[in-house]
């Protein structure tokens, strides 16, 4: 008799295991988000593609378009001054950057008055910026749509939450977590790529504004060189 009364209380003070929930796993969650989470996810991750294969190429161009080699106007000079306006194209020709594209059109205009060369150069630049800015605006626009489109998935999930709560009676926890899941999912992977996006467009920006200076100054000291004279 006492050994099962002891028995007894050993049991009754030994804690209650609960059962281990499993946490759910990204996927899963998104799979509960409804059909409207899902979509919205899916369109967000279609951004964040077309986002980082922007950022990937316009960061690789840009960068090749900023590489210029110091010796090169050095080289522009010897060879103007010597009087080989040959040399100095084909040097502009097998250097592949907007300051030698611009260059060269400059070479090319020798001969005619200043202002004219330097218009020449200067209409070059401009397509050069532009192919250098090229993609970037779809850039921006996602950085500013991304986090739209996530408020319209939180907008549409708690629609659907409190649709679930004024039309049900008893309504239980979970069946609200459709509803839930959707907002808040769409709203984090709205922000998400908005935010990446964004900061992606502006270090591509501030890159583009590093080449301009670049191009202007190389522009300065090739017109500087038309006008030294000559031995």
């Amino acid at each position: 008799m006492f050994n099962q009364l002891l028995l007894f209380f050993q049991s009754a003070n030994m804690p209650i295991e609960e059962p281990v929930k499993e946490s759910e796993s990204l996927f899963s969650i998104i799979a509960n988000s409804g059909i409207m989470g899902i979509i919205i996810v899916a369109v967000l991750l279609v951004l964040a593609v077309i986002a980082t294969v922007i950022f990937i190429e316009r960061y690789a161009t840009i960068g090749q378009a900023g590489r210029i080699d110091e010796n090169f106007i050095n080289n522009i000079r010897a060879n103007v001054s010597s009087g080989n306006i040959a040399g100095a194209k084909a040097l502009c020709q097998s250097t592949d950057s907007p300051v030698a594209r611009m260059v060269e059109k400059g070479l090319q205009r020798i001969g005619k008055p200043l202002r004219d060369i330097d218009t020449a150069i200067e209409n070059v630049g401009n397509l050069e910026v532009f192919r250098l800015e090229k993609s970037l605006a779809t850039l921006a626009s996602i950085a500013g749509a991304a986090p739209m489109i996530g408020f319209f998935g939180t907008v549409t999930g708690m629609i659907s939450a409190f649709q679930k709560m004024a039309t049900e009676k008893n309504i239980a926890p979970d069946q609200l977590a459709e509803g839930i899941y959707q907002a808040l999912l769409t709203t984090a992977g709205g922000l998400f790529v908005g935010i990446l996006a964004f900061v992606g467009y502006n270090l591509l920006v501030s890159n583009v504004q590093k080449v301009i200076y670049k191009m202007e100054r190389t522009t300065v000291d090739f017109m500087d060189i038309l006008q030294e004279p000559t031995v």
